[in-house]
């Protein structure tokens, strides 16, 4: 059939319908495109139009509402590192994590002035952190008199070089013990799992650190719940959270508030019972224990009930986690770096002898033994990224770029510790290059500051590199680590950058 003059009008006009309506919908995809991808991402639109004579951040767009979130998983440290390189924002980069505004440091110089700026004085505080109550303690509490005081008293308390040294008979007592398990489960097994090994020795010692030696309410089942209830705090700070991101509070589908007030229920029952048993304790003074600590405090000092088990709460949940990561993964290149385990190994049978334990008062002469530890820190730093973010308190300038108030601040300590352009062989495990240049990893030197620096410094860095040192050494000291199958290095980021596959090796005894 032939189709006539006017079938064929309409069938050309309702193509140009069709024509001209995906013209539009293209055009309109366009220019919502355009609102949303801009450097940095879309959180950073309102801020660009607000300072347009300001210098512009370079970062990437992202996704459309999501921004760079995609991104933020197990890797997230290499991949912004890698954005970072690709963009030449090694200096700063700007991106958005939902509606928030982020700028990230790759560079020692803008570490510092983020890390050490008066702009910066405060922490973002993720739903979980401030459900845990981690706002009333020194980690997320804002910067103030309030938390000034917290510092100062957990500076005396806890952290002072006095307090350091009387808990060495501790740190002894449980190096021995993990020595033993150590064997015991090698006996048994044939191979050593270290990591549950070094995280029990690490929850022991900062019970005993925080509530006392001495203190009979800690008695094995209630340890046990304080642990449980530390693993599953982990969990819940590591757990995705779309509430940290969008301003809506019905997007808790992980139940992670559900669960995080759940847990606040456990943790002010079960301390606040200690805390209860011990202020029946007829005597206070001269006991050691940071809690003791605080109820002796004087009346003007003292600190509220409900503040007080925010802080116990979080010197134990702070205090776990990083010694025994950081443990795992220096065993793990000692297992993988027979040569430098061995180099070790010589220098601290020149410095104690055969017999001896490791004390404290060695560590000095042990210049080998803490470059080890450097470069594991370099290598693998615990906290590589979201550990150290800051919340910019007010308009500042950083690197002579505006950063808006209400930004949150990183820096991506691993992203420097792995820059060709700062380390040599940045990728190669060398504690020699430690041996050669000294370089403090305190906070004072941002090439290799793995516990922050500025005001809000890691405040008990010297006790846990005490712990580590002395617990190291007299393993070295005792066993020599050999491979039970080829070791596997994979990072996985949670709330500190973790071995992704747990350390397993075999242990030869080197003492009867």
């Amino acid at each position: 059939m032939i189709p006539t003059l006017e079938t064929m009008f309409q069938s050309t006009f309702s193509w140009s319908l069709i024509t001209v309506f995906l013209s539009t919908l293209l055009a309109a995809l366009a220019i919502s495109f355009n609102y949303w991808l801009v450097p940095g991402g879309f959180a950073w639109r309102k801020h660009q139009n607000r300072y347009k004579h300001h210098a512009k951040l370079p970062g990437p767009m992202g996704w459309p509402v999501l921004g760079t979130l995609p991104e933020m998983g197990s890797l997230a440290h290499t991949k912004l590192a890698s954005m970072a390189t690709s963009l030449k924002a090694k200096r700063l980069m700007a991106l958005s994590l939902g509606t928030n505004r982020v700028v990230i440091s790759s560079h020692p110089e803008t570490a510092r002035e983020i890390l050490c700026g008066s702009g910066f004085s405060d922490r973002p505080v993720k739903e979980s952190a401030r459900t845990l109550m981690f706002e009333r303690a020194i980690g997320f509490a804002p910067y103030g008199t309030y938390w000034r005081h917290l510092r100062k008293v957990a500076t005396m308390h806890m952290f002072s070089p006095r307090r350091i040294s009387d808990l060495e008979s501790l740190r002894q007592r449980t190096a021995a013990d993990m020595v033993r398990k150590t064997w015991k489960e090698m006996e048994m097994k044939g191979v050593v799992e270290v990591r549950g090994i070094l995280h029990e020795a690490s929850l022991r010692t900062m019970l005993e650190s925080v509530f006392g030696i001495n203190n009979s309410c800690i008695e094995s089942e209630r340890e046990k719940v304080l642990g449980d209830m530390i693993k599953e705090g982990y969990e819940l700070i590591a757990t995705f959270n779309w509430e940290d991101y969008f301003p809506f509070r019905f997007l808790d589908f992980h139940g992670v508030k559900r669960r995080c007030h759940g847990l606040t229920t456990k943790v002010k029952s079960v301390v606040g019972e200690i805390v209860e048993e011990r202020k029946t304790c007829e005597k206070l003074v001269g006991q050691t224990d940071f809690l003791s600590a605080l109820l002796s405090l004087p009346e003007e000092e003292r600190i509220g009930e409900s503040d007080t088990v925010a802080i116990l709460w979080e010197m134990l949940f702070r205090g776990t986690d990083t010694v025994a990561i950081l443990l795992e993964w220096i065993m793990a290149m000692m297992v993988v770096h027979q040569d430098v385990q061995m180099k070790a190994r010589q220098e601290i049978d020149t410095c104690i002898g055969r017999n001896s334990h490791v004390r404290d008062s060695d560590i000095p002469n042990l210049p080998y033994l803490q470059a080890v530890v450097k470069e594991v820190l370099r290598l693998h730093p615990p906290g590589p990224l979201l550990s150290w973010a800051r919340l910019a308190t007010h308009d500042v300038h950083i690197d002579k770029v505006l950063v808006p108030a209400g930004t949150t601040a990183m820096v991506n300590m691993w992203a420097i510790s792995h820059d060709s352009s700062i380390w040599k062989d940045p990728w190669a495990f060398r504690p020699e290059r430690f041996i050669d240049e000294q370089v403090s990893i305190m906070g004072s030197d941002m090439r290799l500051a793995p516990f922050g620096a500025g005001r809000r410094v890691c405040p008990g860095k010297t006790l846990g590199l005490a712990t580590v040192h002395l617990w190291l050494a007299e393993f070295l000291h005792r066993f020599i680590l050999v491979p039970a199958q080829p070791v596997d290095l994979s990072e996985c980021l949670k709330l500190s950058l973790e071995m992704k596959k747990p350390l397993q090796f075999k242990v030869i005894p080197r003492y009867s």
